[in-house]
């Protein structure tokens, strides 16, 4: 028998939203669900009374009901969901309009800011007009190049309030990179800023925003926030205009909401680019809403009362997702800067000083914690009840450290999706327990399986993630894709009907668990056995002379030979005795399969803007490909080290 690391108390479970939903669809349907299992199968059993209930619970706001729920549950692309339901996006967010705080603004330099969902209402209503007289209607595109600061999500609502689709990535990526993503979209307008903060400097912006701008023609208008000076010089940005300079100036407005259909293009999100460059997926208004809806009431149990902050940046799906929280009614906590200053405990005194309740982050940042031995318990986290993680896998021992090292009783809350449906295949229940390296369990309504090399589905055995089933935040289309194509290949080439999502599982019998191994286009083949290399980075994770890792395989004699970059901790060398130590740690607690031919001290890792390790690349560069997209990484650069040995390796 496992034995969990959490196990949510009686008055928790009576509390949560998702014990509520099922209390509403057992009178209604005269049923006696009575576990979060039970009401999982159910879900995928009765897909369109499950999103129909939902649909109900979430208070989705509507001019027009919908005539059905679906059409053609068989058909994966193509099936059409609420048809005749007449939404808007921004409406369903600004249904508060209250003096509870909707946002509170952190920046790194202690610069901070709040607003009300009173205030928020008046300065969407604002720039909404604005953007209207600036010639932005249904179906033109807005875009941000911005920091993570409040003004980038009043565009957003803005935009989306008149039907216009909205698309964002980080000021922290270079001009090209911003180029090469939003430029696809051709957007009417761009908002941008004059620069961010990072780890104590600053950096100023605006000749990356003038490059931008001057790189896609069809952007008309220029909006430029002021965050790290008082008024910038915006003279050499074609088109420009000030923040405060474009904003209405009328009083007391209403927003006229653009009344759309259900699959109305809300959000254009980029693919990683680690293969190729960026692609362009639309997703509909009504299925980016509903899905979040589902997973912040019922999988986080979100609550008006709620204090949530996300560490990510606008580059992110889980900037999209995070915002959502404004139709709960929560207050969204956002940060600007990095995470780890001035210390690595400055999140937790954030969490503390602003007494947050739900943190979300990385893998990478709670392996991070781990290794410098980080302890957050020592600070007041009594207003902390939930930690939600994504990014990447985490290992079981990251998951015992969170309890250990932050706070023993709380709703680790490990969930896994993507970019790609704007959402989760695998999430939390709050009425459940928590057990190490296990997510708790599959997304209600997403019918996933762990296929074997023969498409059959297996349990207690790694496979390929897969959905049999659609839902509705998976994407429309893929932009200037007009025959489907890029789409059908992107997730139904393997497995026609079914969506092959390419992450690299394991679904616990036992427990409804899921563990992931990482990116099945990542997975190493030695002598034809399958590993994951999460399975290597989780031990890496407990040797102290090893910061970072990255597990790739090579193409040699006929077969595929494992190697293992290892980026050093400070004071460390990578002598012969290091690496007798990591073969011994990954035979002994993997397997001998596990222990790489090869082992290279490499000064960097690299990683994509969304902070998940990048063995693509560096798997194209040892085998005499190229890298097509060096722009997705964040730190492009560390791959000059890996060509340089590439020679050496052959």
């Amino acid at each position: 028998m496992k034995t969990p690391l959490w196990t949510p108390s009686e008055e928790r479970k009576q509390n949560a939203a998702i014990t509520r939903f099922m209390g509403k669809i057992n009178e209604w349907h005269n049923l006696k669900l009575a576990l979060y299992s039970d009401l999982y199968q159910w879900s995928v059993e009765n897909i369109s009374d499950f999103w129909a209930e939902v649909w109900d619970f979430a208070e989705i706001k509507a001019s027009k009901k919908y005539d059905s729920v679906v059409t053609d549950l068989s058909v994966m692309p193509g099936t059409k969901w609420f048809t005749g339901a007449r939404l808007n996006f921004a409406e369903n967010l600004l249904r508060y309009r209250d003096d509870q705080l909707a946002f509170i603004f952190k920046g790194e330099t202690q610069v901070s800011r709040t607003m009300t969902y009173a205030e928020l209402y008046v300065e969407v209503a604002r720039l909404s007009r604005s953007l209207a007289e600036a010639g932005v209607r249904e179906g033109d595109r807005v875009v941000g190049y911005m920091p993570n600061l409040i003004e980038t999500v009043v565009c957003m609502l803005a935009a989306t309030s008149l039907g216009a689709t909205w698309s964002s990535c980080a000021t922290d990526i270079g001009a090209g990179a911003a180029i090469e993503r939003l430029g696809q979209v051709e957007p009417k307008a761009l908002i941008t800023a004059d620069g961010y903060f990072y780890k104590g400097k600053t950096f100023e912006t605006l000749s990356h925003a003038a490059e931008v701008a001057a790189g896609i023609p069809s952007v008309k208008t220029v909006i430029v926030v002021s965050y790290v000076s008082e008024r910038a010089d915006i003279s050499q940005i074609p088109n420009a205009v000030h923040y405060e300079d474009f904003l209405s100036k009328e009083k007391n407005l209403e927003i006229k909401f653009a009344q759309l259909p259900f699959d109305h293009p809300l959000y254009i999100m980029f693919s990683s680019g680690t293969t190729g460059k960026p692609k362009c997926l639309a997703q509909g208004a009504g299925g980016v809403l509903i899905n979040h809806l589902k997973e912040l009431t019922l999988h986080t149990d979100l609550k008006r009362s709620d204090r949530i902050f996300y560490i990510t940046s606008c580059s992110w799906m889980m900037w999209n997702w995070l915002m959502s929280s404004l139709a709960v009614g929560a207050t969204i906590v956002l940060y600007d800067g990095n995470p780890n200053f001035p210390d690595a405990e400055a999140m937790w005194k954030l969490i503390q000083d602003e007494k947050i309740s739900i943190f979300g982050c990385s893998a990478s940042y709670l392996h991070f914690l781990k290794k410098e031995n980080v302890s957050p318990r020592r600070l007041n986290l009594s207003s902390l009840r939930e930690i939600s993680q994504t990014g990447s896998p985490l290992s079981a021992d990251g998951f015992e450290f969170v309890y250990r090292e932050i706070k023993s009783d709380l709703h680790f809350n490990s969930i896994s999706g993507g970019t790609d449906i704007n959402g989760c295949f695998a999430a939390g229940s709050p009425i459940q327990p928590v057990y190490a390296g296990e997510l708790q369990g599959a997304a209600l309504g997403m019918k996933i399986k762990a296929y074997d090399e023969k498409a059959k589905p297996i349990w207690d055995e790694q496979g390929e993630l897969v959905c049999e089933a659609p839902a509705p935040s998976m994407p429309l289309y893929f932009w200037n894709d007009p025959d489907g194509s890029k789409y059908h290949k992107a997730y139904f080439d393997v497995y026609p009907n079914v969506w092959r999502h390419g992450d690299y599982v394991l679904i616990h019998k036992d427990t409804g668990g899921v563990t992931f191994y990482g990116r099945s286009d990542a997975v190493l083949k030695p002598s034809g056995v399958r590993i994951g290399t999460a399975e290597i980075y989780a031990q890496m994770e407990n040797l102290p002379e090893v910061a970072d890792s990255l597990a790739v395989g090579q193409n040699y004699q006929d077969d595929q030979r494992v190697i293992l970059f290892v980026k050093l901790a400070a004071g460390y060398t990578l002598t012969d005795e290091l690496k007798d130590k990591i073969k011994r740690t990954l035979r002994e607690n993997a397997s001998p399969r596990h222990v790489p031919a090869l082992i290279i001290a490499a000064p960097d890792i690299p990683y994509t803007l969304s902070m998940k390790k990048v063995e693509s690349s560096v798997t194209n560069i040892l085998n005499g490909r190229a890298v097509s997209n060096r722009d997705a990484l964040i730190n492009p650069q560390s791959l000059e080290f890996y060509e340089g040995v590439v020679g050496e390796l052959k």
